[in-house]
């Protein structure tokens, strides 16, 4: 990849590991990881694993309006992104919500859901940096917390 590729967004890393959980009609239907790529393009590449098996993703990213979709052989997925910097222990939280429609190579075909996925990056090593800014009292959702332990905590995957 071209270093222009690896700085062609300033919201989304342009390889990053998200811990991921989805609903679906309601039902919390699992936990995993998404592995995704942001090509020059803004094309979107990578897997979604629920069930310990890698599953193509494909999609877009809309720098803009921070909007990303994609979709794997069983579902399709629409988020936005929301960015929460904890300069105090230096992260940035990044935090993609949104809707899932299940497809027809799915047992749940037809059904709808909500899906959050979460990362986070080393404030200073970011490219897209913003100096500290006073402090606010929002807090990410809880999400970010129950989510991250996918990435550090937990070895079920």
């Amino acid at each position: 990849m071209s270093v222009a590729a690896q700085t062609s967004t300033k919201s989304l890393p342009p390889f990053s590991i998200w811990g991921v959980h989805a609903s679906v009609a309601g039902r919390p239907v699992v936990w995993g990881k998404l592995v995704m790529r942001v090509l020059q393009d803004q094309q979107i590449q990578g897997t979604i694993q629920f069930r310990g098996t890698p599953i193509p993703i494909e999609g877009s990213w809309n720098e803009s309006t921070q909007q990303i979709m994609f979709h794997s052989p069983y579902a399709a997925y629409s988020g936005q992104l929301t960015i929460y910097d904890d300069v105090k222990i230096q992260l940035r939280h990044l935090v993609l919500t949104g809707r899932l429609r299940m497809l027809p190579s799915s047992l749940q075909a037809g059904e709808y859901g909500t899906w959050v996925a979460t990362t986070d990056i080393s404030l200073p090593g970011y490219s897209g940096y913003v100096p500290p800014q006073p402090s606010s009292t929002s807090l990410p959702p809880v999400g970010v917390f129950v989510t991250s332990n996918i990435l550090y905590g937990s070895s079920r995957l």
